[in-house]
């Protein structure tokens, strides 16, 4: 018998039956929807509506609301969804009952691939870890396309926010680390996986209208030749912005080279500053670092709030005491009538990292790191309203909200947290694929 908008009732009772069990365990991804929109089942406008939602059972129940309204083929494909992202144990609950033999059986011969890099573990994903970066979960990058900014959107908003109408937007650097000498960094696994986050990258920095360049597999000084050689191209001078993409292992304040040396983030910044890289005053300078900060697990705690996170101690010294230095120069200067415009040393930069100091970073040997997916995704969908700022803000929400499995291990529900750190003085708004007439 058909239930509401055409799906059987037998489906709509082994949904409601098992929707307790699904919102607790199902993980509804960026993989998930797309396979229900492949199929018809949700538009892009719910498909919206439930990514956006800030918790994975919110996520959960948000879709089973929709489900017993999307048609007959909606149950299906919802089984075929949960069997393509490796949950097939939710799918063998929902078939399980007596007049469902056929479609268990069906399930059952499938012949899809069970996963192998990673595992399995019974009742639910598998999940492995390698040294310095933890390699778990198993959500897929999303390749939806990056959301247009509207005409109306730029006209209201880009008064306040940093001129971004050049075309290209910028130049992007996405270095990634993945193989290490084995002589020289015996102690460095492969970043197995840090290939994926850096084709995610290459892909949504191009459709943000960046001119990408990515380097693989640099050493220590390879990578600071060519961070030096990036900083000095001429056509910083007519672009809006640029990107930098640092994938590797890592320690607090530096990142590791193929040669297992060390190259310190703070020169990295300083490369890009007012005095080492004129050609970028007064634009926005984007990093985005993918290496742990430490090799300290994240275990999590049940629902209580930590002391706060105090700021880097270092950055109040050097401020401390310099108020006024120089104000006797100025005011000869303003006597003279030359006054000269003077910048901060650095300025105009934003910094998202994957980890809080001291703690390790969670990579997938196959799908990539859980903060560039992150970041890849709420660049696709958020970039055409809201400011970088904002977007870090809600990659920060979703890794919150992500946790390990690895039943047995000292790893399972571990957690993360990510960071972004910001001298950013005007709004950030990307206006993707938004050009001005003029």
């Amino acid at each position: 018998m058909l239930g509401e908008c055409g799906m059987l009732e037998r489906d709509r009772r082994g949904l409601r039956k098992c929707s307790v069990t699904l919102c607790k365990e199902m993980v509804v991804d960026e993989l998930f929807i797309q396979s229900l929109q492949t199929d018809d089942i949700l538009t892009d406008s719910m498909a919206e509506s439930i990514l956006v939602e800030p918790t994975s059972h919110k996520r959960s129940w948000r879709l089973l609301s929709l489900l017993p309204k999307r048609g007959p083929r909606a149950f299906s494909s919802f089984c075929s969804a949960l069997r393509d992202t490796e949950q097939q144990h939710l799918c063998a609950l929902l078939t399980e009952s007596p007049e469902r033999d056929g479609e268990r059986q069906r399930y059952v011969d499938s012949p899809l691939p069970l996963p192998t890099q990673e595992g399995m573990v019974p009742a639910k994903r598998a999940r492995t870890q390698e040294s310095m970066e933890m390699c778990l979960d198993a959500d897929s990058p999303i390749t939806s396309p990056v959301l247009p900014c509207t005409p109306d959107f730029y006209l209201s908003h880009c008064q306040q926010s940093y001129n971004m109408v050049s075309s290209p937007r910028g130049l992007a650097l996405v270095i990634s680390n993945v193989s290490f000498d084995p002589c020289a960094a015996p102690d460095l696994d492969s970043r197995k996986g840090g290939e994926v986050d850096e084709e995610v990258l290459r892909k949504v920095f191009t459709e943000l209208d960046y001119i990408v360049t990515v380097r693989r597999d640099l050493t220590a000084p390879g990578m600071r030749a060519c961070i030096e050689q990036f900083g000095r191209r001429q056509q910083h001078q007519t672009v809006s912005s640029c990107v930098v993409c640092l994938l590797s292992h890592g320690v607090e304040g530096a990142i590791y080279g193929t040669d297992g040396q060390l190259l310190e983030l703070d020169w990295v910044f300083e490369a890009f500053d007012n005095a080492h890289c004129p050609l970028l005053q007064n634009k926005p300078k984007m990093f985005f670092i993918q290496a742990c900060r430490g090799e300290e697990m994240d275990c999590g705690v049940e629902q209580s709030d930590g002391p706060e996170r105090t700021q880097s101690p270092g950055c109040e010294q050097r401020d401390a005491g310099r108020e006024g230095e120089g104000d006797g120069d100025t005011r000869q200067t303003e006597e003279r009538g030359r006054l000269r415009v003077k910048l901060p040393q650095r300025s105009d930069m934003i910094c998202g990292f994957a980890s809080l100091k001291g703690t390790a970073a969670m990579r997938n040997t196959k799908r990539g790191s859980w903060f560039i997916q992150e970041v890849n995704s709420a660049l696709r969908f958020r970039a055409r309203d809201t400011h970088l700022s904002d977007i870090l803000v809600q990659v920060n929400g979703r890794i919150k909200d992500r946790e390990g499995y690895a039943p047995g291990t000292p790893h399972h529900r571990c957690k993360e947290m990510s960071e972004f750190t910001s001298s950013l003085c005007k709004d950030l708004y990307l206006f993707p694929k938004y050009h001005p007439q003029y």
